[in-house]
């Protein structure tokens, strides 16, 4: 089943209808058909959410992205053929689907897998054995344009990659490539980066500079958009790519 007969083509009255009223619209990307079965139940069952499409492996995940235009893409980063890595990397590279967030689905194993998805554009990760109520909120919180764990969860995963030779050696600074982009930010810029990249949350980082968490989210969203990072997960991941934060090694 790749959920063809289910599809709800943009401009259709549901798409047309205003952004805070319809449904959140989300695509599957799973070769097990069982589990999208699975995950179409759990997520229709939802008044604010629907299902617009399914896919059984990575090219048709960004055929069907392109044809309905979802909001939130679960993405099994393990698929025959196209895998969810290539997928997640055609979509967020495509202009016409800058505003689709991808959740990988994952089992933890590998963290390598994680910071690949992070790095190809994904919003973040998910364990497959995640509790329903876990998954649900895990699409509303992509959908609001946020990283999906927690920036400290994401920054663990990140550091014992990183520090295992994934990344900028600890020794090095900050690597040259980024030098010109880091070079862009203010220096409050740079101090809130530091601040995402250890784990603190906004009103954890309003507390510690003495501002408002208005006047932090403004800060990051500003930061996002000189580095060119399409939510929060991905700031982590440049602020310990480019060396400006260095992981510990345990």
């Amino acid at each position: 089943m790749t959920g063809t007969r289910h599809e709800i083509p943009p401009g259709s009255e549901t798409d047309t209808e205003p952004e805070a009223a319809r449904p959140i619209r989300v695509l599957l990307a799973d070769d097990q058909a069982l589990l999208r079965s699975a995950f179409r139940v759990l997520v229709d069952s939802e008044p604010d959410m629907e299902v617009v499409a399914e896919a059984a492996d990575g090219a048709e995940a960004v055929a069907r992205a392109r044809a309905t235009r979802p909001d939130v893409v679960l993405m099994d980063i393990r698929m025959p053929g196209t895998d969810g890595l290539t997928a997640t990397r055609l979509i967020t590279d495509d202009p016409e689907l800058c505003a689709v967030r991808i959740v990988m689905l994952t089992t933890f194993e590998v963290d390598e897998y994680v910071v690949r998805s992070l790095r190809a554009g994904a919003s973040g990760f998910l364990g497959k054995g995640a509790e329903p109520e876990e998954l649900l909120d895990a699409i509303r919180i992509a959908h609001a344009g946020e990283a999906l764990l927690s920036p400290a969860a994401t920054k663990g995963l990140i550091t014992r990659f990183l520090a295992q030779g994934g990344g900028a050696d600890p020794a090095d600074g900050e690597r040259p490539g980024y030098a010109e982009r880091l070079g862009a930010l203010t220096a409050r810029e740079r101090e809130v980066l530091v601040l995402v990249a250890g784990g603190r949350s906004n009103d954890e980082i309003a507390g510690l500079l003495d501002v408002s968490p208005l006047t932090v989210k403004t800060h990051v969203n500003r930061t996002m958009a000189k580095l060119g990072a399409r939510d929060r997960a991905q700031l982590v991941v440049t602020a310990y790519e480019s060396g400006l934060v260095r992981p510990r090694r345990e």
